[in-house]
């Protein structure tokens, strides 16, 4: 269009001037002794203007060979950034393909543009990481420079040293991003697997609140990892039962309602002697969850006096009468208590109601002992053997 514009307007000018031509008559007279040059103003004027276009010809083949070197060097400059571009290109579908050998190559090749180093390194890393070529990998890393690279490549060295289990050299490169002012939900899914590998419980638990109210994890995986944590605190201080009591209580309550993380910390109080925490934690958890590992537990928990707890459990009873774990506990803690014919009653009704094999030779174990204990060893033996064949 703007070519068509161009084309009128020269036609227009032409006719302009043929027109103003027709009525022009004037001479331009030159002296030059001993010679005088009549022309008509109309040729000096075309004269003037073919002169005019010359030189501008002229001068601009003049500029143009004067600034060739620096053309060239330019389009050179544009092929290698085009190429390199290109490169670049490549290398991030090759990575994401796993061809991570091509992929490095690639990377290699951009490189060599200024402003392609820096991502190109990451990506280099990254390829040389999945190839477990460590030493490569870092001095890819090493590469990553620019205003605009560091929390990239701080956050890209965390997550790639965190893959190969140096959770301290991952924590490392997190803390000098968050020193300089990053938050990023990236970094602290990072942070997270660090931790776990480090076991360092609190801080995964702190972790966990954080991803949860962002939305970061999956329901199921939040609540497994929550379950991780609590457990590992509370092993953490499996020989001091007053820290392992206040930490019990410093876990938010829908994780010490949990079946799992209640029946941990029963066994460890169990094991400090101290029975009547752990009685009350496994009834303070079995309100919430009926479950049969609490139930196995709640038998250890008798301490001195199994009576109170006997009772507890045949109230229990009259809501689940055929429950084969809590037929089981109640057999163990009559045991306890010296109930002989109770204990029998419980442990025999247990086993006609349990099909699951590992409660049955639990309940055939309890029986071969109790008939030990009463000196019957034929019953004893027995149920010995039903437990070995379970």
């Amino acid at each position: 269009m703007r070519g068509l514009i161009w084309l009128t307007l020269l036609f227009a000018v032409a006719a302009g001037f043929a027109v103003l031509a027709t009525f022009n008559h004037g001479q331009v007279v030159m002296l030059v002794p001993p010679y005088r040059v009549d022309v008509s103003l109309n040729l000096f004027v075309l004269a003037l203007l073919a002169l005019f276009v010359a030189l501008y010809v002229i001068i601009r083949i003049l500029r143009n060979i004067y600034k060739m070197p620096e053309r060239v060097a330019a389009y050179r400059n544009r092929q290698r950034s085009r190429r390199a571009n290109i490169a670049l290109r490549d290398a991030v579908a090759n990575l994401f393909a796993g061809r991570y050998t091509r992929a490095e190559k690639a990377a290699r090749e951009a490189a060599e543009q200024d402003d392609n180093r820096g991502v190109a390194a990451i990506i280099g890393a990254r390829a040389a990481h999945r190839m477990r070529e460590f030493a490569r990998r870092d001095a890819w890393l090493a590469e990553a420079q620019g205003a605009n690279l560091e929390e990239a490549r701080l956050l890209q060295t965390a997550e790639l040293r965190v893959d190969t289990r140096d959770a301290e050299g991952a924590l490392e490169a997190l803390t000098e991003m968050r020193a300089q002012g990053a938050r990023r939900m990236q970094a602290q899914l990072v942070a997270l697997r660090a931790h776990q590998h480090l076991k360092h419980w609190p801080e995964v638990l702190n972790l966990l609140k954080v991803l949860e109210k962002r939305e970061a994890l999956h329901p199921a995986l939040a609540a497994k990892l929550k379950q991780t944590a609590s457990e590992g605190i509370l092993r953490d201080h499996r020989h001091d039962a007053d820290a392992l009591l206040k930490c019990w209580h410093d876990l938010p309550a829908d994780t010490r309602t949990s079946a799992r993380i209640a029946d941990v910390a029963a066994e460890l109080l169990i094991s400090l002697d101290r029975p009547r925490e752990a009685r009350d934690i496994v009834e303070a958890a079995l309100a919430e969850h009926w479950d049969p590992r609490l139930l196995r537990r709640y038998a250890e928990c008798a301490g001195g006096d199994a009576l109170p707890l006997i009772q507890k459990a045949e109230a229990w009873q009259q809501r689940h009468p055929n429950d084969p774990d809590l037929l089981y506990a109640l057999g163990k803690l009559c045991q306890h208590q010296r109930l002989w014919g109770k204990a029998q009653t419980f442990l025999e009704g247990a086993l006609r109601h349990t099909d699951e094999r590992h409660l049955q030779q639990r309940v055939h174990l309890a029986l071969a002992q109790l008939f030990e204990g009463l000196g019957q060893m034929e019953q004893a033996n027995r149920h010995y053997r039903a437990c070995a064949s379970a």
